[in-house]
């Protein structure tokens, strides 16, 4: 007894031995990201704007309206929505093998032979049986299978965040885009009216008598120019109306607008957070890092995938060949199976090989994310305050260029000056007003972008 008690303490050792080395820890080299401690080195505030909902962010309602019409109706979100359920599925699916399967049969065949030309033989039959099988899971292959699975459905979760973290910064990107687009159209249109107010006077002076008939020609060019800048403009006011509808889940039509696009005032500084705390927030880089967890699973089902399989098979139920004495049949059967792999020319040592190197890809894919995450806030935090200072500037240009239009426009009155002096001051005046409308929603879409880059919005 207490050789056979040695002999029971050996195998489990034994076993134990086997199974660990089953474990793919030794073969998956961790990530190496040595994060810096900071974005920039005046950056070092714990708290980030990411951790704000987006309907705070964004405080236009028609905005709010349009970003909640898109995460309801937007296809690709639909679409990764459905991704998340197939992979709960796949999960219960790979989950369930750890457990017996148990299957029933109810049948009857009646076999009629004559071998020989002897007599022939009637061989009735009648069957009612419960089937259970089971793999005990020795190696661990079954539950890396089932942690792959697992990996891969918060995989999906995770890219359906990104996805929502994507979308609502592509709405509001496209939103702020046309508000800028009506409010240059509007630009346009008032300097159409100042076009119009200058050839008027400018062909007054010349038939008058005052002036050549050069001013009055260039002010024709001037209104000529002007106008030729709205076609495009309608075009790219009606593509960006579409280009929403589409992220909507909408056909082509007219977006409502809110407010006008004003400067954000509050937001001189913004605080970005930690970069350790991005690994956390950006739901792409917890993505990545699920399939890095799903890969290394799959490194351990090939591992285990390399060691025999160990089933038990139970069946039990009645058999006859008549129903009179059929419930008097009583059969059961109950078999242990253990298949090894002997040889099969290196496949399943390829096939571990093979799941190694995924891995590999799987971590170093990882590190990009990371290091490309990185990036996108580093250039974002850059963009956002260049942005803002580019506002001031094109605001300070805008005050000059009008004063500069108004002492020009007493000037010429005074004949101190000519048509064309005039011209070009006005001239500077409208590119003025553009760039300051284009420097405001700049500074909009680059705060967009820091948003996003930090992970915020989802």
């Amino acid at each position: 007894m207490r050789r056979i008690s040695d002999i029971s303490r050996l195998c489990i050792i034994a076993l134990a031995l086997l199974a660990a080395s089953c474990s793919p820890a030794k073969h998956c080299a961790q990530p190496d990201l040595n994060l810096p401690s900071v974005y920039l080195a005046d950056m070092t505030d714990s708290t980030t704007i990411a951790d704000i909902e987006w309907w705070t962010i964004y405080s236009d309602t028609v905005l709010h309206r349009l970003i909640q019409q898109t995460l309801e109706h937007n296809k690709d979100m639909l679409i990764a929505s459905e991704r998340i359920e197939e992979m709960r599925q796949m999960h219960r699916i790979s989950k369930s093998a750890l457990f017996p399967s148990l299957s029933g049969e109810v049948g009857g065949n009646h076999e009629w032979t004559n071998a020989g030309g002897s007599k022939p033989v009637s061989d009735p039959e009648i069957t009612a049986r419960l089937d259970l099988s089971w793999e005990i899971d020795l190696w661990g292959n079954l539950r890396w299978a089932s942690r792959k699975g697992a990996a891969e459905y918060l995989a999906s979760v995770e890219a359906k965040r990104a996805m929502q973290m994507t979308l609502i910064s592509e709405v509001a990107k496209a939103y702020f885009e046309l508000i800028a687009l009506d409010n240059e159209y509007t630009i346009v249109q008032r300097t159409l009216v100042t076009r119009q107010e200058g050839v008027r006077q400018a062909k007054i002076r010349f038939e008058g008598g005052l002036t050549a008939e050069t001013p009055y020609q260039q002010a024709q060019v001037e209104l000529a120019s002007t106008a030729s800048i709205i076609p495009e403009l309608k075009r790219n006011i009606a593509v960006k109306e579409s280009q929403i509808a589409l992220l909507t889940g909408q056909y082509p039509g007219e977006i409502k607008r809110g407010g006008q696009l004003s400067v954000y005032e509050s937001r001189l500084e913004v605080p970005v957070g930690i970069p350790s705390g991005l690994l956390q927030r950006r739901p792409d880089i917890r993505q990545e890092e699920q399939k890095l967890a799903a890969a290394q699973a799959a490194v351990g089902v090939a591992q285990a995938e390399r060691f025999p399989k160990f089933t038990i098979n139970l069946a039990a139920g009645l058999e006859n060949d008549a129903f009179t004495s059929f419930f008097k049949s009583p059969i059961y059967n109950i078999a242990a199976e253990l298949v090894a792999p002997i040889f099969s020319f290196g496949r399943r040592k390829a096939r571990f090989k093979a799941s190694v190197s995924a891995y590999n890809q799987a971590k170093l894919s990882y590190e990009k994310k990371v290091l490309e995450a990185f990036k996108e806030v580093y250039d974002a935090v850059i963009t956002y305050q260049t942005a803002r200072e580019n506002v001031v500037l094109k605001r300070h240009l805008l005050n000059a260029s009008r004063k500069n239009v108004e002492l020009t426009r007493f000037q010429y009155i005074d004949g101190a000056i000519n048509y064309l002096d005039l011209l070009d001051a006005q001239r500077k005046y409208f590119d003025a007003q553009i760039a300051l409308s284009d420097a405001v929603r700049d500074e909009h879409l680059s705060f967009i972008a820091l948003y996003k880059s930090l992970g915020g919005g989802w």
